[in-house]
């Protein structure tokens, strides 16, 4: 594949210090290190099961909570893609997927469309999960989808874990971005009748 489904990104505030690497058409591997234990969890799952090699250091304001850190990985990820997409020619471009663990399921969608929206629906049951307080995932998603460019429908569907629901989660978002990122022999150009995305 060319390396222009390669990128590296960095991002410095007052608040964090970011350096990531992704490679789109990978294995799988990675290299995560948040501060934030179930956080880097969800992003190791989330490159294992999209089969994105993705490298991260994080160093954040932790001693006031994970927020930054959170929302800001959320961003330069979001970054990343955009810019290993290119101008997404070949691209399969719209996926969907769904994922259980144990009693949880999720559904994701996706439409690498150039306007990043996320529609998220979950009701989780407690207000963390691990360090992770779970009014976070939809703050990270919300800014991987804006700064990628990327149409997400996100639905944790049920369960009674808020472990496994968010977990779920992560890998049906997981299958669906790596299904949509896919080169398919059959598109022909730019997926769509603009001649642009």
């Amino acid at each position: 594949m060319s390396s222009s489904r390669i990128a590296k990104r960095a991002r410095k505030t007052r608040e964090t210090d970011i350096k990531l690497s992704l490679n789109l058409d990978g294995k799988g591997e990675s290299r995560i290190k948040t501060g934030v234990g179930f956080f880097e969890h969800m992003l190791t799952a989330l490159a294992k099961h999209g089969r994105f090699d993705l490298e991260l250091t994080c160093t954040g304001d932790l001693h006031i909570d994970e927020h930054h850190t959170v929302e800001d990985v959320g961003i330069v990820l979001g970054e990343a893609l955009a810019e290993a997409l290119g101008d997404k020619a070949g691209i399969r471009r719209f996926a969907s997927a769904l994922a259980p663990l144990d009693e949880a399921l999720s559904r994701a969608v996706v439409d690498i469309s150039g306007r990043g929206l996320l529609v998220f629906r979950g009701d989780l049951g407690r207000e963390k999960v691990g360090d992770l307080s779970t009014e976070l995932v939809e703050d990270f998603w919300r800014a991987l989808a804006a700064k990628a460019g990327i149409t997400m429908h996100l639905e944790i569907l049920y369960g009674s874990n808020a472990h496994h629901q968010v977990e779920s989660l992560f890998k049906a978002a997981a299958l669906a971005l790596h299904q949509a990122t896919r080169i398919d022999p059959g598109v022909q150009g730019i997926p769509s009748t603009k001649g642009v995305l």
